[in-house]
């Protein structure tokens, strides 16, 4: 109890000691030049030889985070191997502003000083980079032992600890770094996949499938909306082989039960189909009947539609009697070995499959464990694998020169800025040389995923997250690793 007393003492004796020295006094410049010792010389540069000679044998430490230090000995102690032994150099900064003296005297003789301040705290890594860590506020006791000052009593209290700020220039490159970003965005992980001079420069995941449990490099991911470059490529690799027509009409092939009766159905072609042009909504349930219908005439305008991608899984399906997981495998998962990447849910997809989270409170949706393949929606895959595609795409695809060139071509205008070619939408003039982008994103409850692909510079991005705060990791990580080229994107975005 007594050591307490002591400590609400130390707090209050500046209100009883006599009026604070002024600032050019003797006492003001000999306190300070003790403070400078014991810190700049002694704290930063782990010189101990500062705490034996400055330090009282009666030395008693107070600190409202690391408790009672009872001695010099255990004092000078958990220097040595404290701080002494950190992986970063610690830097102690006094605020000179806030530096008040107090004499303390009896019967008019001076026996000590309080010495009260703010003082701050930072860390200096070994690449030279300093960071705030913490500010506090002190107060010293000195005694006069042996007509030398010695600092008899240390308290360190009101820490207001501060965050380490984020390095960009680790960021998306070390893991505890990105972690404590993804924390600030409530995006649980995330997955990068980075492509440059048309070779994959980066793979990396970070964060958690669900809280506590890490998400390793083979996470597996719903990207929604991205399956339908999958189903773009397949299409039209048969069609390179000869084995399908890019303006075919597909009725002959399939014709959904719902408009068996419409003659616009002879209007549908793959091409049409590809760019969005069916006249299709977006899903069937979206239209009060719930079934699927015309809503204008095919290839006459722009209109995103899964279904489209649905009605072209089953054109491919009837034609060739395999299913779209079977093609997909012949022509593009098996070639570039994508070995985890499905249409349908796999039960060994569970223990590293990335839940999918709310904007708030981070609860976990009911996870999506479909048996049946969607033309559109659901891919399950790998950032690894999913990269491996998009440099394959990148680097021509594996067809003709002809048909990678229409992949890229304005089959429909979207905007004054944007148009949709084949299984991309093309965003124009990102950059001075006004070259263009391949982008497709997939969203969805708890997902958004987005791609990017830049043929002239020969750059590609993938970015997975499983969250529908999601698109908030978008911008940094575009900018990060595409630049100029993903600032000028970034604006045809904003014009849609």
């Amino acid at each position: 109890m007594k050591k307490y007393f002591l400590l609400i003492n130390l707090l209050f004796l500046t209100t009883l000691a006599n009026a604070q020295v002024e600032k050019l006094s003797e006492l003001h410049k000999t306190i300070k030049e003790k403070d400078s010792l014991l810190f700049n010389i002694g704290f930063n540069n782990c010189d101990i030889t500062q705490f034996k000679k400055l330090v009282s044998d009666n030395f008693e430490f107070y600190h409202d985070q690391g408790g009672i230090t009872k001695s010099k000995s255990e004092f000078i102690q958990s220097i040595e191997n404290g701080l002494c032994k950190l992986d970063y150099k610690p830097k102690r900064v006094l605020d000179e502003k806030s530096l008040d003296i107090f004499p303390l005297n009896n019967n008019g003789v001076l026996y000590g000083a309080i010495q009260t301040g703010i003082h701050r705290f930072y860390a200096i890594e070994k690449n030279k980079n300093e960071y705030l860590t913490s500010v506090a506020k002190f107060t010293h006791l000195w005694i006069l032992e042996n007509g030398k000052l010695k600092l008899n009593k240390g308290l360190s209290y009101d820490h207001k600890n501060v965050d380490k700020p984020i390095d960009n220039e680790l960021l998306f490159k070390d893991k505890n770094i990105t972690e404590k970003w993804l924390k600030e965005k409530s995006i649980p992980a995330l997955g990068i996949g980075y492509i440059e001079d048309g070779k994959i420069k980066q793979i990396s995941v970070f964060g958690e499938l669900e809280k506590g449990k890490t998400a390793p490099k083979n996470t597996i991911w719903n990207i929604a909306s991205l399956t339908k470059p999958i189903t773009a490529l397949v299409a039209l690799k048969l069609i390179d082989s000869g084995k399908l027509s890019l303006d075919e009409p597909v009725y002959k092939y399939y014709i959904d039960p719902d408009i068996i009766s419409d003659i616009r159905t002879k209007k549908l072609t793959v091409r049409i189909i590809l760019s969005h042009q069916t006249g299709f909504s977006n899903w069937r349930g979206n239209n009060e009947n719930g079934k699927l219908s015309f809503e204008f005439e095919p290839g006459t305008k722009y209109q995103y539609s899964g279904e489209g991608f649905e009605y072209l899984k089953k054109v491919l399906g009837n034609k060739f009697n395999k299913s779209i997981q079977q093609l997909a495998d012949e022509l593009i998962f098996k070639p570039l070995k994508m070995y985890n990447t499905n249409f349908v849910w796999n039960e060994q997809y569970e223990s590293r499959f990335a839940k999918w989270h709310t904007e708030k409170g981070g609860k976990i949706y009911p996870t999506k464990k479909h048996n049946t393949a969607s033309g559109a929606d659901d891919l399950l895959t790998t950032i690894e694998d999913y990269t491996t595609f998009v440099n394959y795409v990148l680097n021509g695809a594996g067809i003709s020169k002809n048909l990678l060139q229409e992949t890229v071509s304005e089959q429909v205008r979207i905007n004054d800025f944007k148009y949709f070619g084949l299984g991309w939408w093309i965003d124009e003039n990102i950059n001075s040389n006004k070259d263009f982008a391949m982008v497709h994103g997939g969203d969805d409850i708890g997902v958004h995923t987005i791609a990017f692909i830049i043929p002239k510079t020969k750059q590609g991005l993938i970015i997975f997250t499983n969250s529908d705060n999601g698109t908030g990791a978008f911008q940094e990580v575009l900018l990060k690793y595409l630049g100029e080229n993903g600032q000028g994107i970034m604006e045809v975005e904003m014009k849609r």
